[in-house]
């Protein structure tokens, strides 16, 4: 397979994956220019991978197309979309520019080393269902974080004082999240299915609207809105420990 040129290897579901790749690389450059809007805009492009990553499993599975180089790629694709980006996002997006900041990065880096160990173990297990925490859901934890405090700072003009001080306890929290045994989600979890449905396609909606310059009521909903679907996603992660002790137990 390996003397194979690219073209001949890949199918339709891996394009649709290097789409999200190419969203996760912009949304880097957009970080690394760090201006708020951009940063927004970083996340956006997350969610948005978000949903190229849903596509391109749902092409695969009804095309039949399946195979080790696109579970790879999909793996690769999303250690950099949905583990590297969101780090270095986050980063941007909360660095106080004091020697706080070392904190916040020690975060950032357990985050994305932990979503790549995930994958890692995903890669060579054979087992059925999902232990830890999915990457998908990882980061769109980080982005209902960020998005509940950017729209606190389009009603209020800061984010929420503590968040920065409290980001690097999720973003390490996360990271064990995504390479602990002790989270369990079976392999058609219907409720934390339709919980990533639900708040997903939303992220991107919210974010537009962040762009247009909201009012405060609006900014205030808004902001509501993904702090709650943050502390819903929050508790969906602890049912999952229920549902490993539950499988245990049987």
């Amino acid at each position: 397979m390996s003397s194979q040129s690219i073209p001949k290897l890949l199918k339709l579901k891996d394009y649709i994956t290097l789409v999200g790749t190419s969203l996760g690389i912009i949304a880097l450059v957009c970080a690394s220019i760090g201006h708020p809007y951009l940063l927004s805009l970083g996340f956006f492009l997350v969610t948005i991978s978000l949903g190229t990553d849903m596509i391109d499993g749902y092409i695969a599975r009804k095309t039949n197309t399946v195979n080790e180089m696109g579970k790879e790629l999909d793996s690769l694709s999303d250690s950099l979309t949905f583990g590297i980006t969101p780090a270095v996002l986050a980063y941007q997006s909360f660095k106080t520019n004091t020697l706080f900041d070392i904190i916040i990065i020690i975060g950032a880096i357990c985050f994305a080393i932990g979503a790549i160990l995930r994958l890692a173990r995903y890669n060579i297990t054979e087992s059925p269902g999902y232990t830890g925490v999915p990457t998908p859901i990882s980061a769109l934890l980080i982005i209902t974080f960020f998005y509940a405090n950017y729209f606190y700072s389009i009603a209020m003009g800061d984010f929420w004082g503590i968040s920065s001080y409290i980001l690097p306890i999720i973003m390490i929290l996360i990271g064990w999240f995504n390479i602990t045994t002790y989270i369990h989600f079976g392999e058609k979890d219907k409720a934390t299915y339709m919980l990533f449905i639900i708040v997903a396609p939303l992220c991107p909606i919210f974010g537009i609207i962040g762009v247009s310059s909201p009012n405060f009521i609006i900014s205030m909903i808004v902001s509501i809105f993904f702090l709650c679907s943050f502390l819903i996603l929050i508790i969906s992660i602890i049912r999952g420990f229920f549902l490993y002790f539950r499988t245990k137990k049987g």
